[in-house]
């Protein structure tokens, strides 16, 4: 007769859940300081993307070095063969 409705995201709060978590938030720290919190929270995930980043990027370049050197490494590889089969010849 009633059908129960399954949530998208079970481990998501609801709107409910914000609003208790909201009052919670008020009572504990009061309502000039949270302001001040969600600023410091926010920068906080800045400089965690930030260097998130920065280290990614490194992955990258030192991914682009050692192909570069795998590549030079069989050009030279190849270019001695050659130079070692005329020089047999």
């Amino acid at each position: 007769m009633f059908e129960t409705i399954t949530p998208l995201f079970p481990g998501l709060p609801g709107g409910p859940e914000l609003l208790i978590v909201l009052l919670v938030l008020v009572l504990l720290f009061g309502a000039n300081k949270i302001p001040k919190l969600a600023r410091s929270t926010g920068q906080a995930m800045g400089e965690f993307q930030r260097g998130r980043n920065e280290i990614e990027e490194e992955l990258k370049e030192m991914e682009g070095d050692d192909e570069e050197t795998t590549s030079e490494t069989s050009t030279s590889t190849s270019t001695s063969t050659e130079t070692s089969t005329e020089t047999e010849a």
